[in-house]
């Protein structure tokens, strides 16, 4: 069921509420979740859906994918296809920043993506965008807690894909890592053309 703009503020404001106060993660107690008006339009065609904020990118900015070089090589990927983040909304597969005892960024868990799962499902729901682009493994495996799916992102990376009613592209995550060691920049360039692909299939 379609909501109004008027709703739709209103339950993305109840659920950034909610998630603040979430403490359900043991390891992450006393970080904050990432999610506010400042995560993009909530009239968005296009979700992006990373891992987690980074600690020295959205858990230092309180942007996603900013303030750190995931961010800036993101800019640049999403530059090319002529899409301003005042055009998208930008979250992440766990809320708060995962990070190891010396304090370094790691992966979450299972555990900690199973608890953030239903907050993912309610920004979906809410925002109820055309298009979903997951950025790298742990994203594309957070949408089969919402609606199962069999793709993998290295046969499924660049391709659009239908899911709960709308479409899919999973992508690499924009790290300097990944770039470096899986998905070089202008692989990465083309694979963001599908995302373009997608919303225009969706005018």
């Amino acid at each position: 069921m379609r909501i109004c703009n008027e709703q739709r503020d209103r339950l993305f404001a109840a659920l950034v509420t909610e998630a603040a106060q979430c403490r359900l993660c043991p390891a992450m107690a006393e970080r904050t979740a990432v999610l506010s008006c400042r995560n993009g339009s909530v009239q968005a065609r296009v979700m992006f859906i990373a891992e987690a904020p980074g600690r020295q990118g959205g858990d230092r900015t309180r942007v996603p994918l900013s303030g750190d070089q995931s961010g800036r090589n993101f800019e640049r990927f999403i530059h090319s296809i002529n899409l301003p983040r005042t055009d998208i909304f930008i979250t992440n597969a766990v809320l708060c920043n995962p990070r190891t005892v010396t304090g370094a960024n790691r992966t979450p868990t299972d555990c900690e993506a199973a608890n953030c799962a239903d907050f993912l499902r309610r920004q979906i729901e809410i925002i109820d965008p055309p298009v979903v682009a997951t950025l790298g493994r742990v994203a594309l495996a957070a949408l089969r807690r919402i609606e199962y799916h069999a793709l993998s992102l290295r046969e499924a990376v660049g391709s659009v894909h239908e899911w709960n009613e709308r479409l899919l592209v999973p992508l690499y995550h924009p790290s300097p890592q990944v770039l470096a060691s899986h998905r070089r920049e202008a692989a990465q360039l083309r694979d963001y053309r599908q995302v373009a692909r997608a919303l225009g299939c969706n005018r």
